[in-house]
């Protein structure tokens, strides 16, 4: 199994990069966030999660061990694979994704491409208890409730969910107030 990659990235797109590591070009899958941070020709490094199959031999990258350990946690969820398990990652921070299914906040799950309701309940109903004690160390409902909260408000300024979220989570955590990270949300958003 492959558990860690490094090398320097030869291709960039927007569900995957190449990595070419001592002249072999390895495609890793990750979220759109990690590869916002590549470019062409700069070094690369992924903490990856090796999927075998019959037909391929899948990588799955990400930036921290913190993120390959949520992702293993989702993959023990009956019916989620690899590619569900990463669009959820994609939708939000591993914080952020945590309390929502330690709150038991499955419409926030459920607004992955793939995600239906029943497997987002799944998802809550499976992970919540081991996930009940980082619920109470780190913000609780009202950190969540703040986040979908911000969300909304940049939705109804006419940006989608996809900005929305991007543009959320590129906000520094010491910024906590709901209108502060709205309103700094809205100087990257107005930044592209």
């Amino acid at each position: 199994m492959i558990a860690h990659i490094k090398g320097s990235t030869l291709y960039i797109d927007d569900k995957f990069t190449i990595i070419d590591v001592g002249g072999v070009g390895y495609k890793v899958f990750t979220t759109p966030e990690n590869i916002s941070t590549l470019k062409e020709g700069s070094p690369a490094s992924f903490w990856t999660y090796t999927v075998v199959r019959e037909t391929a031999l899948d990588l799955y990258g990400f930036a921290s061990t913190e993120e390959l350990s949520f992702f293993e946690m989702l993959l023990d969820v009956s019916g989620i694979g690899p590619k569900s398990a990463l669009g959820i990652l994609s939708i939000a921070s591993v914080d952020t994704l945590k309390r929502a299914i330690a709150t038991g906040d499955v419409g926030y799950l459920n607004k992955v491409s793939g995600i239906g309701r029943k497997t987002a309940e799944k998802i809550v109903l499976e992970l919540r208890d081991k996930l009940k004690a980082h619920n109470e160390e780190n913000g609780g409902p009202s950190t969540l409730r703040g986040e979908s909260d911000a969300v909304e408000a940049l939705k109804s300024l006419g940006y989608s969910q996809g900005e929305a979220r991007d543009a959320l989570r590129l906000v520094p955590a010491s910024i906590e107030a709901t209108n502060a990270r709205i309103k700094e949300a809205l100087k990257i958003l107005g930044g592209k």
